[in-house]
């Protein structure tokens, strides 16, 4: 398994981990947001089918990094912002799915979770992106807040958010047709 995304379709991509388990534990860094807080983004989630999520982004702060800025690109998210949406498809604790916007062409993302043995194998699908910039942003972006998430999984300190993100953003400019 590749730690990279893998880009299904122009539009689409899938990016896998195997996380420390149970798989209780892992679907609790998903839908709680004081956890999803630690890797992703905090906010409520009604973990149900129909229900709504917010998603408080505060990406400067997030690995406690007091010198990690973001690049000039993404200065505008040096600031914390919030996405809200609606969970498409709840099944605990093996699917959570969410649009990632209250948008009608909001991409859509997807988290699968399957236990293998001690660990999780967490499948993360991101749908509807709009163009190869926005492929490259998503897939840098869940590249690094996965390497967050099993960090703090493993009990690990993570590297600084925005510049493991640049570094995997360059790889994908390069990777991404």
């Amino acid at each position: 398994m590749t730690t990279y995304a893998d880009i299904t379709t122009a539009t689409s991509l899938r990016i896998e981990r195997l996380l420390p388990g149970p798989i209780e534990r892992v679907w609790e860094y998903l839908v709680d947001g004081d956890k999803r807080g630690l890797w992703l983004a905090s906010g409520p989630l009604d973990a149900r089918t129909g229900g709504r999520v917010g998603l408080h982004f505060d990406n400067s702060r997030l690995t406690g990094h007091a010198d990690d800025v973001p690049p000039a690109k993404y200065a505008a998210h040096g600031n914390p912002s919030t996405l809200h949406g609606d969970v498409l498809a709840c099944d605990p604790p093996r699917l959570l799915a969410f649009r990632w916007g209250d948008a009608p062409d909001a991409s859509q993302v997807r988290f699968e979770l399957q236990q293998e043995g001690t660990q999780v194998r967490l499948t993360v699908i991101h749908t509807d992106a709009r163009n190869r910039d926005m492929m490259i942003s998503i897939s840098g972006g869940w590249h690094t807040h996965l390497d967050i998430l099993a960090d703090r999984l493993a009990e690990r300190a993570p590297k600084p958010f925005w510049a493991t993100h640049a570094t995997h953003e360059a790889e994908y400019e390069r990777r991404i047709p």
